[in-house]
């Protein structure tokens, strides 16, 4: 078979942020302790994620774990109880062997959400409480630029954040407004401005492509109105409408000239920032090639050795991952972050939301992120990790596909072709295993 005559899944089904999604997670009815799942793990490279599930808005097309605004009271209520849950998950880490952490983020939401006085207790929590050396090791967070203000920001630079992501999506009012995010062009620029002031080594600036009415006009205008700021980095994001979400109520994905047009876009923002001297690290990730680096390549948030805080957060040990429920919906979210914000410490204590990571599911994993990187995967490092087994060897009629599409260059290094990479998000899903897909096809939405 040649790539011309292999069939092709439609482009955009799924963006693999983290295997397996949280839809195939169920309750863990033996809430095991956390001193116990961690007992065995290796301690000395952790990732330690801070979530902050609040929002000023919610953009039409987000489905992330995150709630409008906040009455009065219920920011501090939260903080509260994450640092009773650093406080337990810090205590079932052990003082055996010592415990260090080589990365840190605070994601959300809106980390930025917060007052200036209270991103300075995040940051406490992650350093006093869980030990993290903020100024020592890459530390990202997340902002929007009505909440990028000079004095979060100020307390951000100071305590070593070396990553500011921004969350912009489209220079033009126009798509703004029909991507459901209420800002102008005016604010998103003074925001950029105070970015730059504050001396945070790394900008980040996120674009979405595939919105209502865009072009590819419109599409290089905001790609060359972000590179006016020179970012270090660029995350080109296509556009999904998923149910539950503000712009769900009116479409689906399902739709080839729309797939089209996203691919049509794609491979013009790509070719753009190609041309003015930045490398491709996955089909979202660009970086300027004369960037510090500050560490990983891209977020993999399922790396073996992740400790997540907050209520929409991910935790992972080779074993199992594991978090607090899962929703979509404004009601059920904020019944989550109220039971969160009432638990007593001990509660902390437990995983109680999960999957085990049993089988051939840490090698679909360990797979799945390194073939969604430009660098691809070693395999001689597979065979290393995984007791002298190979991706030919466990996945053949997966890689043969790939390779019949035209996806991926087979050799001693698996690395996805350009078109490979602009498929990112058809080849990943495909590498889900049965089980996986089962259980996130029972998933009832909430």
């Amino acid at each position: 078979m040649t790539p011309a005559t292999a069939t092709s899944p439609a482009p955009y089904q799924s963006y693999v942020y983290a295997y397996p999604h949280k839809t195939a997670y169920r309750k863990l009815d033996d809430r095991p302790l956390l001193r116990d799942l961690w007992a065995g793990e290796p301690k000395d490279a952790l990732s330690l994620y801070l979530h902050v599930p609040f929002c000023e808005v919610r953009c039409g097309f987000c489905n992330l774990f995150t709630r409008i605004g906040a009455p009065d009271g219920l920011t501090g209520a939260y903080l509260d109880a994450l640092e009773r849950q650093a406080g337990a998950v810090r205590e079932a880490l052990g003082e055996r062997e010592p415990v260090r952490f080589a990365t840190a983020a605070f994601g959300g939401g809106t980390p930025t959400f917060l007052t200036a006085a209270e991103l300075t207790r995040l940051c406490d929590i992650a350093e006093h409480r869980m030990g993290a050396d903020l100024r020592a090791v890459p530390l990202s967070v997340e902002a929007s630029p009505a909440t990028a203000t000079a004095d979060r920001l100020a307390v951000l630079a100071e305590r070593g954040a070396t990553r500011l992501s921004l969350g912009v999506q489209s220079f033009d009012d126009t798509e703004a407004r029909a991507a459901v995010r209420p800002q102008r062009r005016a604010d998103v620029e003074a925001a950029l401005g105070r970015v730059r002031d504050a001396r945070i080594p790394v900008l980040n600036i996120d674009l979405i492509y595939g919105i209502d009415g865009q072009t590819e006009r419109t599409w290089l205008r905001s790609l060359d109105a972000a590179l006016a700021w020179r970012p270090e980095e660029l995350y080109l994001y296509p556009l999904y409408i998923r149910p539950l979400t503000g712009l769900g109520r009116r479409a689906d994905d399902a739709d080839p000239k729309w797939d089209e047009q996203r691919l049509r876009l794609y491979r013009a923002g790509r070719d753009h920032l190609l041309a003015h001297g930045y490398e491709q690290r996955s089909m979202r990730m660009f970086r300027r090639a004369d960037a510090p680096a500050v560490g990983a390549d891209d977020y993999a948030c399922q790396t073996d050795g992740m400790i997540g805080l907050g209520c929409g957060a991910r935790s992972y040990t080779s074993g199992l991952h594991y978090s607090f429920d899962y929703a979509v919906g404004m009601h059920e979210i904020r019944a989550i972050i109220d039971d969160y914000t009432g638990r007593p410490a001990a509660d902390f204590a437990h995983a109680e939301y999960g999957r085990r990571m049993t089988g051939d599911e840490p090698r679909r994993r360990h797979l799945l992120q390194s073939l969604l990187q430009a660098d691809g995967l070693a395999v001689a490092d597979y065979r290393a990790r995984f007791g002298g087994r190979t991706p030919a060897g466990d996945f053949p009629a997966e890689l043969a596909r790939f390779a019949d599409l035209g996806w991926l260059r087979p050799g001693p290094v698996l690395r996805l072709t350009p078109e490979g990479l602009a498929h990112s998000d058809a080849l990943g899903p495909e590498l889900f295993s049965p089980a996986v897909r089962a259980a996130m096809a029972a998933y009832e939405r909430k």
